[in-house]
Order: structure tokens, then sequence, then C-alpha cells
């Protein structure tokens, strides 16, 4: 299933207007769903990018690269990478929960060490 099609069947009404969204291309429309959004300027054809346009496509992929890491450090551990083939119980869910939530306290940690 698309990112984005999970994003607006799950948690698009209950992001707070306040925060703000910064997401790529496949995003397109969310700025309809959630007015505090921002996604990379297109071009097509007839319509060129200014350079305007360029430096805030530039600045906002500078922002969205560290999410973009991170995420990659989750899927190395497969868990996201992969539909989830554990019994689905009610517990399964929780323990699908807490499997998540070990693997970012590994990375925050890790994160955090470096510095």
């Amino acid at each position: 299933m698309h990112d984005f099609r999970i994003y607006k069947e799950t948690i698009a009404d209950a992001i707070d207007p306040s925060i703000r969204v910064e997401a790529d291309l496949g995003y397109l429309g969310i700025e309809k769903l959630h007015e505090n959004s921002r996604i990379p300027k297109k071009a097509s054809k007839k319509h060129k990018l200014t350079k305007r346009e360029k430096e805030y496509n530039r600045r906002l992929a500078r922002r969205r690269v560290v999410i973009e890491h991170i995420n990659a450090k989750i899927k190395t551990f497969k868990i996201m990478a992969y539909p989830y083939r554990n019994h689905c119980h009610q517990t399964e869910g929780l323990r699908h929960l807490l499997r998540m939530s070990l693997i970012c306290g590994f990375i925050n940690f890790e994160l955090h060490v470096r510095k």
C-alpha cells in the first residue's frame, strides 16, 4: 500500500495543524488535507523550475534527508521492509509495537552516542 494512502486512512485527521509536515512528491495533494505541509515544487515540460523553486527544493531536501536516513536504518532491521508475518492476535500488535520501539531506541542511542 502506498505511504500517502496509509497516511490518509490513519493519521491525516489526527495531526495537529500547527505541526509542519515535510514530504516528498509521493504525497502530492497533502496540502488539501494538511495546510501546514511542504512538498517539493514539481517541474514539467512547459514549466521549468525557477532558481527560487530549485533553492526551495534543495532546502527541503536537506531537512528531509535526516529522517530518510533514519528510515533506512529502521529498514535494515527488516521490521518495516516486509509484512509482519506473526500471528495477528491482539497481543501480536503490541509485540510489533514493542519491537519497533526497541529498534527505534537502539537507533536513537546510536545517534546520541556518536555525538
